[in-house]
Formats: structure tokens, sequence, C-alpha cells
């Protein structure tokens, strides 16, 4: 059974920014995290509860971050972009 699929506000604020190539690579890697959410790195300290997966968005190394609950089968996206400033503006919100 798949995983449903929530955004947060500041998740789709962020999707809607994005060019038709990072859309395509984004996708992507939703779909391996909506198989496998666990592939992501859980965070630790203030952000702990959150998962990180990296990928590269041509040169660049992009994060997405989302929480996710297996017994519920419930996938919520939170962020997406570059690196920098990623963690400073999840702590924030």
């Amino acid at each position: 059974m798949a995983y449903q699929e929530n955004q947060t506000l500041r998740f789709s604020r962020l999707y809607k920014r994005l060019n038709k190539r990072e859309l395509l690579i984004l996708h992507q890697a939703m779909e391996l995290l909506a198989k496998d959410p666990s592939i992501g790195i859980e965070k630790q300290g203030d952000l702990s509860n959150l998962f990180v997966y990296k990928f590269k968005v041509g040169k660049d190394e992009w994060l997405l971050g989302y929480t996710y609950n297996s017994s519920k089968k419930l996938l919520t996206w939170h962020a997406i972009g570059p690196h920098q400033n990623f963690y400073r503006d999840l702590k924030k919100n």
C-alpha cells in the first residue's frame, strides 16, 4: 500500500516557484520516497522527527525535508531547496 501524501504550506509555496526541470527531478525523488520513506536521513536535536533526502539538480545538491508515519501510512512534505540556509529556515517554522 502506498503512502498518502500531504504537504505543508511552506512546501507548496516553494513548489510553485520551481521550473520544469527542477519539478521533474523533484517528482522522481518524491516517487522514490513514497515507495520507501526510510531511505532519508533522520535529523537530530531541534529537527528531530524530520527526515532529509539529498539529490542533485544539475550540479547543485538539493534537500527534501519530510516526515512520515508508517502505522498511518502518511507522508508529509515540509521543505525543498538547495542546501544553503535550508536548516535555518526550517528551524524558524
